[in-house]
């Protein structure tokens, strides 16, 4: 990714941050939410962040495991900086499409062939989105009175992010196992568009599309090959949400707030996730926060607006702060490394 783009994904972050604020806290009580946040019990908060981190690290861990069984060797400490460069950059990005270009940068600067990271992280998103659709669909199976009650007044942009969510982990599962048609599918799309004058220079996305075919290709290979792992990555993954989403819950408890078990907290944080996952906002920003106010009203009650902002303080630009601290620091180790190559 560009510096331009960069700078203008970050401007574009703040943008949205600052209408967020105005929208949320406008006509509103300033003094008196300070004091309720002020009284919270701080020891959920620390514990808050310490799930953020682990949030984080079990993205780093599935990265080790899946390089270390396609025999790459890798250091665990250099997979704790790809994971914080691809948060850096999924929340500074619309729809989190930055991080993952990013970490195939950083991990071709430590030799790592593209092909073997593009696979890697291909497995990863797919597992990762996969929790989302899963907790999607139990919640509209099961149909916690509970939590179809809490959602209500979102239902629509949950229902929409679900089927966002199953379109595109169907669309590259498709691609993985049926290369040849996904191929020539792709390029009458291509042919479609450029009769329209929607796209030009048609050969060279013609050839980006074939050596995307051909990575997935790849990815298709071990998937067959590698069900196990496969499915114990998408077990640390559960994992790894489930990290996130007791964030909330810490939240709730730092308020002295009783009632309301763990695990519904957990799900209505996820059900917010799965509707503003494929959003073009980095982030969610502005979204996350309106559904947080809409979703936990009736769980939280008159304390909804300062939990949310300790909610997404911790939850988001926690992680926001903690990745731009690392990336900044893998890249200045990879700047020291250059000139040492130099001498």
């Amino acid at each position: 990714m560009s510096k331009r783009k960069i700078v203008g994904n970050f401007l574009f972050l703040v943008f949205l941050f600052i209408g967020m604020v105005y929208y949320v806290f406008h006509g509103k009580d300033m003094a008196k939410i300070m004091d309720q946040i002020s009284n919270a019990n701080m020891f959920y908060w620390i514990c808050a962040v310490i799930c953020v981190i682990m949030f984080i690290g079990c993205e780093s861990v599935i990265i080790f495991y899946l390089m270390r069984n396609i025999r790459q060797k890798i250091k665990l400490t250099h997979c704790f900086l790809y994971s914080f460069i691809g948060f850096f950059f999924s929340c500074i990005t619309p729809s989190a499409s930055g991080g993952q270009p990013a970490q195939v940068y950083f991990m071709r600067k430590d030799n790592i062939p593209v092909e073997i990271s593009t696979l890697v992280l291909m497995i990863v998103t797919i597992t990762y989105k996969m929790v989302l659709i899963a907790l999607g669909i139990g919640v509209l199976i099961a149909r916690p009175q509970q939590i179809l009650h809490s959602i209500a007044p979102a239902k629509g942009i949950f229902c929409l992010g679900l089927i966002l969510n199953i379109v595109v982990v169907g669309f590259m599962i498709f691609m993985i196992f049926d290369t040849t048609l996904a191929k020539h599918i792709l390029n009458n799309v291509i042919e479609f568009l450029s009769s329209f004058k929607v796209i030009k220079k048609t050969e060279k996305l013609n050839i980006r599309v074939h050596t995307a075919i051909e990575k997935y290709k790849d990815a298709a290979s071990y998937f067959r090959r590698n069900k196990v792992v496969v499915w114990n990555v998408f077990l640390i993954s559960v994992l790894q949400r489930l990290f996130l989403f007791y964030v909330t819950y810490l939240v709730y408890k730092s308020f002295g707030l009783r009632g309301t078990g763990f695990l519904t907290i957990i799900f209505l944080q996820g059900v917010i996730s799965v509707a503003v996952d494929m959003l073009p906002f980095p982030g969610g920003v502005g979204i996350s926060e309106k559904l947080f106010l809409l979703i936990f009203t009736p769980i939280f009650g008159h304390i909804t607006l300062p939990a949310m902002v300790v909610s997404r303080g911790l939850s988001y630009y926690t992680e926001l702060l903690l990745s731009a601290l690392l990336t900044a620091v893998a890249y200045f180790r990879m700047v020291l490394d250059r000139r040492e190559e130099i001498k």
